[in-house]
């Protein structure tokens, strides 16, 4: 009997944690029209990168949906930090195809693996350049089809850039959190804030153009007992 009543103690008490934790999701969209993404003449001028492409590539400063959806938008909450459970999470995981980094914009957490992959049938070199104190930087070269290689690190950060020395237009960018609470967009605009226990907090929006590091945009939002819903739109610059 006494087992019995302690077992659904244990229950009730994971049912109540599980019930106090609820989603944060929404679409980041953009107010104005974005400046017309350029080409880059760099990848169809190149002997090898050039044969990928059947089509001009162009930058992808906005990448902006039929109804202004925005990706590449980083939603994260301010004020969080200690939190990270990146050293148990899945490595997160970085390619190089058509001599572009994919994805282009990307969320980890600090600890957290980063797998480099080389999709592509040339040479790439993996060069992060991190700014925060403890953030190392790092030079890799990998070749075609190559074993993945892998990085991590472990200072919040905010656009951590990753290049080619080999290839200098390409870049990609991690924004490295001390939490879970991180998101990226996807081209629809949506993310999502997974299991966020309830509480008031300040959510913050980053884009490198909309929303640069310095100058996030911000909103108030509580949970508190279910799934809460909050939209952004941020103004084209």
């Amino acid at each position: 009997m006494k087992k019995t009543s302690a077992l659904l103690i244990i229950t009730s008490f994971s049912t109540l944690q599980f019930a106090l934790a609820a989603d944060i999701s929404g679409t980041v969209t953009t107010k104005g029209n974005p400046p017309e993404e350029k080409e880059i003449p760099d990848i169809k001028n190149d002997v090898n990168c050039g044969k990928l492409h059947a089509e001009a590539v162009k930058t992808r400063f906005y990448v902006v949906g039929p109804n202004k959806e925005l990706a590449d938008a980083v939603v994260t909450l301010k004020g969080i930090s200690g939190k990270s459970t990146g050293a148990s999470a899945p490595a997160a995981s970085l390619d190089q195809k058509g001599c572009e980094y994919v994805p282009y914009v990307f969320a980890v957490q600090t600890g957290q693996k980063i797998q480099v992959k080389n999709s592509d049938p040339v040479m790439h070199n993996i060069h992060p350049t991190p700014t925060a104190s403890g953030n190392k930087e790092d030079n890799k070269a990998q070749m075609p089809n190559g074993p993945d290689l892998t990085f991590s690190f472990p200072t919040a950060e905010t656009f951590l850039r990753f290049k080619c020395d080999v290839h200098p237009w390409m870049f990609a960018y991690a924004c490295v959190a001390d939490h879970p609470y991180i998101a990226v967009t996807g081209k629809d605009g949506k993310y999502t804030l997974k299991n966020v226990p309830d509480g008031k907090y300040t959510m913050e929006v980053y884009h490198r153009k909309a929303a640069p590091a310095a100058a996030p945009v911000t909103k108030e939002v509580e949970v508190k007992g279910g799934n809460v819903t909050q939209d952004f739109a941020l103004e084209v610059k």
